[in-house]
């Protein structure tokens, strides 16, 4: 009897059983932000290029979503497997050029980290919460900022922007988003639809996600105030602005027990040239307040030295003039209440102002 012969059946059938997933990844496809990985992460669990490429055969376990991004099952992606893919798709070939191995823990469990990769336009206005921006689901692109220097095509349902400077991202689900005026130019250079562009703008000024100045700076900086459209829902947006202002200036006044002033007033000198208009005036006490809503366009050195002037004319006269930013009253209102308050109270210390002519604006 030849005792060297192998048992028949028994060697094959269990290699033949054997998964030819690795443990490890049976372990992290659990994790549902786990579920997508890049070549590299795979190649860290000992999964081969071939490996990878008979699992995404068709009717296999996994699919390829990106160049280099896989997910770990064969159903359609969920919208934040659809993210993470767009980050990680992003983000590799920067790991690559730092020298920093993409592992597949890097972050933390249940925070991938992404290097130089920040999700903007429509999808970062939907994770901020605009009601106006459309569902993920329905985006067939996810707009990712990367580098100017990097050298990333757009591939699939990544969309490449390359941009001078990445902006500090702000964590929203655990997904690096742009902040919303940098994520609004984004989007915006990419509509073509008014209505849409203007819901957009106004829906995150009415939300309190940001200020008309901020929105418009990133406009201008994208150079995008040439369209017309843009244009126009620049123009309601800041009128929207200043009526929001206007509003949080009266709370102000009522919440913290401020005299009533007359609001919303033009100043003329008794037969003389017209001083200006401001925001609200408190006469006995020749207090003004003024709300700065310049919007940073190319005329914004222009616009300053008006300011600059009538408060230089007005505070002449004796009219203390306190300028008060939309942000301002929106962040700080008490702080800003207790500097009227202030101005109002040392009145009684100043030599009287002059006579002015006070007419409704």
């Amino acid at each position: 009897m030849n005792h060297d012969t192998p048992r028949p059946h028994a060697s094959a059938s269990s290699t033949a059983a054997a998964p030819s997933v690795p443990r490890p990844l049976r372990h992290l496809a659990r994790d549902g932000r786990r579920r997508v990985l890049t070549a590299a992460q795979l190649r860290s669990h000992g999964v081969s290029a071939a490996e990878t490429d008979g699992q995404c055969r068709p009717g296999g376990p996994w699919q390829q979503l990106l160049p280099g991004v896989f997910a770990l099952h064969p159903g359609p992606p969920t919208s934040e497997e659809r993210l993470h893919a767009v980050l990680l798709y992003a983000a590799r070939e920067a790991k690559a050029a730092a020298g920093v191995p993409a592992q597949p823990d890097a972050g933390g469990p249940h925070r991938p980290g992404y290097r130089e990769a920040v999700i903007t336009g429509l999808a970062a206005l939907t994770l901020h919460g605009l009601s106006s921006a459309p569902p993920l689901p329905s985006l067939d692109r996810i707009a990712v900022l990367v580098p100017r220097q990097r050298r990333l095509r757009s591939a699939g349902f990544a969309h490449i922007v390359r941009t001078a400077e990445l902006p500090a991202p702000e964590q929203v689900t655990g997904v690096p988003v742009a902040p919303v005026p940098r994520a609004l130019a984004d989007a915006v250079a990419e509509l073509t639809d008014p209505n849409l562009v203007r819901r957009l703008l106004s829906d995150a000024v009415r939300g309190g996600h940001c200020e008309p100045v901020a929105v418009v700076r990133e406009l201008n900086d994208a150079e995008l105030l040439g369209r017309p459209h843009v244009v126009d829902a620049v123009d309601a947006l800041l009128a929207e602005g200043r009526s929001i202002a206007e509003e949080r200036l009266y709370r102000m006044v009522t919440e913290y027990g401020l005299p009533d002033p007359v609001w919303n007033v033009d100043l003329r000198l008794p037969g003389g040239p017209h001083l200006g208009g401001l925001d609200a005036y408190w006469p006995e006490q020749a207090v003004a307040v003024e709300l700065d809503t310049r919007a940073p366009r190319q005329d914004e050195d222009a616009m300053w030295s008006e300011y600059a002037r009538k408060r230089e004319v007005l505070e002449r006269l004796g009219i203390t003039v306190v300028h008060i930013t939309p942000k301002k009253l929106r962040d700080a209102r008490e702080q800003q209440a207790a500097v009227v308050r202030t101005a109002l109270m040392a009145a009684g210390d100043r030599d009287p102002a002059a006579y002015v002519v006070v007419l409704p604006r």
